[in-house]
């Protein structure tokens, strides 16, 4: 038995759903290994329990699995906007999202968040930012923009698996974007921050309220 093995066997079980989605992820994408998985997945629903929003903008839907969890921690009023920009995975998305038990709490958007969501014209409490590393500065800066006082941001692999501090990787447009966003946030007096090193590292972000 791994690590991951223990871990994943005394958190809450994966539903049935997501687990079908994760494995048709893989077998039907080829980026499958960009779904949020098991661990990440409770993390998110935890997480939306925990700050309680009612409204939650993501940033890169991909197959949907991010936006279907967080949906399931969402109170009875709460709504998710989901921004796609890859419209290749319009098809096998949409179905996915469609066909799920939270269905009616998920709005899935085909385009670019950054000039999308300012147009819907709402504020948010929770913003998952999992699109493209190059724009994660662009993206964050949108979000606080919609962003209300004390709400939060998650920003997904922040550690890029590990690239961040291998210099192999000093000429990689993504893992040069990803540094700059950490660099950036870390001293952002607008916010606090924490980084935690799960899975490929997920940046927690509150907004002050002053």
């Amino acid at each position: 038995m791994t690590l991951e093995d223990y871990i994943l066997a005394h958190i809450d079980p994966e539903p049935d759903y997501l687990h079908r989605l994760w494995r048709a992820t893989h077998l039907h994408t080829v980026h499958g290994r960009m779904a949020s998985g098991h661990l990440q997945g409770r993390l998110l629903k935890m997480l939306v329990q925990m700050i309680r929003p009612r409204r939650i903008l993501e940033v890169g839907t991909f197959s949907g699995y991010s936006a279907i969890s967080m949906a399931e921690g969402l109170c009875d009023d709460g709504h998710l906007w989901t921004f796609e920009i890859n419209d290749e995975m319009e098809d096998f998305t949409r179905s996915w999202i469609e066909n799920s038990s939270v269905a009616d709490r998920i709005t899935f958007i085909i385009g670019d968040a950054i000039s999308g969501a300012p147009r819907l014209g709402l504020t948010f409490d929770l913003v998952f930012i999992d699109g493209d590393k190059r724009t994660y500065l662009q993206a964050y800066e949108m979000a606080l923009t919609l962003l209300n006082p004390g709400g939060f941001i998650l920003a997904d692999n922040t550690l890029w698996d590990g690239h961040v501090i291998d210099h192999a990787y000093d000429r990689d447009h993504q893992t040069a974007a990803i540094e700059h966003f950490n660099d950036f946030v870390a001293t952002d007096p607008r916010v606090t921050r924490v980084l935690l090193p799960l899975r490929d590292g997920l940046t927690l972000i509150r907004k002050n309220t002053e």
